[in-house]
């Protein structure tokens, strides 16, 4: 199976263990709750898609790479205890808690969170002397003396042998006792991920026109030669900064992530070239709907492998405006959300300064709490970010308010600057979708580029959330056969009837 389909296998399986009975009982006892174990090259976003999982379910995470654990940490320190049996005292041999227990105690004493994942990478790699402990955790679910908490649903991963000179295989009494999933590299299901991820685009249309690129991995007399899906996210960070500081990206940069000497290089030439059509084809002007004739004639003659690329930066630039329109949504109805609560604080007689101080401070620690049940994304940071920054307004207004202001109408007011600021964002995205598809319907006509850009819109996960949410009736021309679920209501509304006009 590929990795969404795993995640999705993965998320089936915490949702069933955590099933209660009308008791409060784990309908399937925890030691009948098989392990999953994820079997897959190195690089693939195995530990990625726990991240995913936690986030979506809103359960805890702890993650812990078995490799780094010898016996002792793992099952903890022996120390002599006196006992009495039938009336004669002995000296008996205990464990303190194992520390991957206690880690998971600390973080249900952190967060209040009593439900999550614990996911354990590598577990086929560990020592020998670890190895016997390995059985009787993945049957009874305990470390030494101490058991998983009850609610903590295990995930472990490892490597095939051929990428690990380190792997002990289990034997069949183990491999009974876990679920199963061998997973693959799959380049098309990546993609989605790396959309969200904001992958630089010249990795993706590069990989576009080179799927093998994606993933590799070779052993020859000169040695291994290797490209992952995660060498390709980690240099795409490093490109990403690069640029901003203006510092060079080349070969030197790139072999350091991309490992193979062949790929790397192709990958340098190709870089290169895809910054010189970033300078030629001025995309801006594109999406503001004032395409050059010159560019218009470049894209008219350009070959196949050069259109892909122009698509690629046309996408990149319609990304950046749709999912800062999609991130200002998000934070609008967070920030919605803390205006009301600010209301009734201040109708109860509270002062309006210190309500402000108390949402940013339930904000703050909310997002604490959050990133020490390891369910933190960056999504979530950034939007929070933004509503940090929306109530450090709001209390600056409140302390300038004049004494004949009513103490919530400077809050309304900054609210529905930014319901206007929020509108004039969507008619930006909407216009640099639509004038997107008129500059490809005027020079590509009816070709199969259209249907390329149609796909990359697709599965682009701000653009496609983007389109649900607010249409674009060229796209929709182009997209019969794609069936969308009916728009939501439209957003703007609900926006502006979160109930703060009434003071």
């Amino acid at each position: 199976m590929n990795i969404r389909e795993a995640k999705e296998q993965i998320e089936h399986a915490v949702k069933l263990y955590l099933e209660k009975d009308e008791k409060g009982r784990y309908i399937i006892p925890t030691e009948k709750q098989r392990p999953v174990f994820l079997m897959g090259a190195p690089g693939i976003g195995k530990t990625a898609i726990m991240e995913q999982v936690a986030q979506e379910l809103g359960v805890a995470l702890v993650s812990y790479t078995m490799t780094h654990h010898t016996r002792q940490s793992a099952l903890g320190l022996p120390y002599i205890v006196e006992k009495e049996y039938g009336g004669e005292k002995f000296q008996v041999s205990e464990y303190t808690m194992s520390e991957i227990i206690a880690a998971v105690y600390e973080v249900m004493e952190d967060t209040g969170i009593c439900e999550g994942i614990l996911f354990l990478d590598e577990i086929n790699c560990v020592s020998e002397t670890l190895a016997p402990a390995m059985l009787q955790f993945l049957q009874y679910k305990t470390f030494g003396q101490h058991k998983v908490p009850e609610g903590w649903i295990i995930v472990t991963a490892g490597n095939p042998p051929e990428y690990n000179h380190s792997v002990r295989e289990f034997d069949i009494a183990s491999w009974d006792r876990v679920k199963r999933m061998d997973v693959e590299p799959d380049y098309s299901v990546w993609k989605t991920y790396a959309y969200e991820q904001g992958m630089h685009p010249a990795i993706l249309t590069y990989l576009d026109l080179k799927k093998d690129a994606f993933y590799s991995v070779e052993n020859t007399v000169d040695g291994k030669h290797f490209v992952t899906a995660r060498g390709w996210e980690d240099l795409s960070q490093i490109m990403c900064l690069s640029e901003k500081k203006n510092l060079p990206v080349d070969l030197n940069l790139i072999s350091q992530y991309v490992q193979d000497e062949q790929i790397a290089r192709d990958f340098t030439i190709y870089y290169d070239l895809f910054k010189k059509y970033k300078n030629d084809y001025q995309v801006d002007r594109i999406l503001f709907g004032i395409p050059s004739e010159q560019v218009r004639q470049r894209a008219m003659k350009a070959s196949f492998d050069e259109r892909i690329s122009f698509l690629g930066l046309l996408m990149d630039g319609i990304t950046d405006t749709v999912k800062e329109t999609m991130e200002m949504q998000n934070a609008l109805f967070v920030f919605g959300d803390c205006l009301k609560k600010i209301k009734a604080d201040v109708e109860k007689g509270r002062d309006l300064v210190s309500c402000i101080e108390q949402q940013k401070e339930c904000l703050m620690e909310q997002e604490k709490q959050k990133k020490r049940a390891g369910n933190l994304s960056r999504a979530q940071v950034w939007e929070d970010d933004r509503v940090l920054v929306y109530l450090e307004e709001c209390r600056e207004k409140a302390g300038i308010r004049t004494p004949d202001e009513r103490d919530f109408v400077i809050l309304r007011d900054y609210f529905a600057q930014l319901t206007e600021s929020f509108q004039e964002q969507t008619r930006k995205s909407s216009g640099c979708l639509s004038n997107s598809f008129y500059f490809c319907e005027d020079v590509f006509e009816e070709g199969q580029e259209i249907l390329v850009f149609v796909t990359e819109l697709t599965e682009n996960e701000y653009t496609a959330r983007f389109i649900s949410q607010y249409g674009c009736r060229e796209y929709f021309k182009h997209n019969k056969n794609l069936m969308f679920y009916e728009r939501q209501k439209n957003l703007m509304d609900q926006i502006q009837n979160l109930g703060l006009d009434q003071v």
